[in-house]
């Protein structure tokens, strides 16, 4: 048995959530922050056997697609900001990263 781990961004969110109940696999859905662009994220927790790992992982290729994003970068913050101009930046977001980890035991109540 596996964990997939799968995070990504709010705006696949729901896609992905119907995809995976659409193909049979039960999920938990949780709320996280990114660290880069400090926007939410989702992350999907799936117990899966290890034959049906592949299927998972393509659902959420299917559903999860990077796009490009202008963003603002955050002005420093030490020194001084007074030569600081911010132009905005495009970024790749969206996507997903998974990972996917051995389950020693599984029980469910």
């Amino acid at each position: 048995m596996k964990l997939v781990i799968a995070v990504i961004q709010d705006k696949d969110s729901n896609r992905l959530s119907n995809a995976l109940v659409r193909e049979g696999f039960r999920a938990t859905k949780l709320a996280s922050t990114g660290g880069f662009l400090r926007a939410g994220n989702t992350t999907f927790m799936i117990g899966i056997e290890d034959e049906r790992v592949h299927e998972v992982l393509q659902v959420i290729n299917a559903n999860c697609k990077v796009r490009d994003q202008l963003v603002t970068p955050v002005s420093p913050m030490g020194g001084s900001t007074d030569s600081y101009i911010p132009f905005p930046v495009e970024v790749q977001v969206g996507g997903a990263a998974v990972f996917v980890i051995p389950v020693e035991r599984f029980e469910h109540f």
